[in-house]
């Protein structure tokens, strides 16, 4: 493989990696190439991200290399985070919610398989509206970040503690994923708040 293709090749799997981000040895072992001259072309990358002042940087955190972005650009992130149009939960958010709230800790791989699709999206608008946190790593390859509720979570849903959480009533056929959303939109529903409404509330 050559110089032009390992670079692109590092930077598609730095964007599929999410969160978690990927270690140059983990890197190396999935392109099959020496993990010294893979570290010295994410260095590369990364030197490239911020030298040609693009919007996307790529961060070194505990030994794992993510994408991440500018510093400088945050207010701009929080606007848009905080933004009315963007203030409800979408049936993506939802659902990602529901399975943390009931299968906590839980890694955003794991979110994946039970929905059936990437959830790094729904899991950083649930983070910014501090519904979500960061609960500690698992003991596993890449130590993957766990996810699990706030306290913010429990006053806007009006729980006392997890434990409360209303259990699911299953028929045949029923599905787990969507009797869970759907008591989580029930809560809301029953409280009509929005998340402009607990912006305020936590003010």
């Amino acid at each position: 493989m050559n110089y032009s293709t390992l670079k692109s090749v590092l930077e598609g799997l730095l964007f599929v990696s999410g969160d978690e981000g990927i270690s140059a040895k983990t890197a190396a072992e999935v392109v099959e190439t020496d993990v010294a001259v893979v570290a010295d072309v994410l260095k590369d990358l990364q030197k490239d991200f911020s030298k040609k002042s693009r919007g996307i940087r790529i961060a070194e955190v505990a030994g794992s290399f993510r994408l991440t972005t500018a510093s400088e650009h945050a207010p701009f992130f929080e606007k848009l985070a905080y933004s009315p149009s963007r203030s409800s939960l979408s049936q993506a958010a939802l659902e990602t919610l529901a399975i943390i709230a009931y299968k906590q800790p839980i890694t955003r791989i794991e979110i994946e398989e039970i929905r059936g699709v990437k959830a790094d999206r729904p899991i950083h608008h649930l983070v910014n509206k501090d519904l979500i946190e960061e609960k500690g790593r698992a003991d596993a390859l890449g130590r993957p970040i766990l996810y699990g509720t706030t306290k913010a979570f429990l006053d806007y849903f009006g729980l006392p503690g997890i434990q409360s959480l209303p259990e699911p009533t299953f028929a045949d056929g029923d599905d787990e994923l969507e009797e869970r959303t759907k008591l989580l939109f029930d809560r809301i529903e029953g409280r009509q708040l929005s998340l402009e409404d607990l912006d305020r509330e936590l003010e």
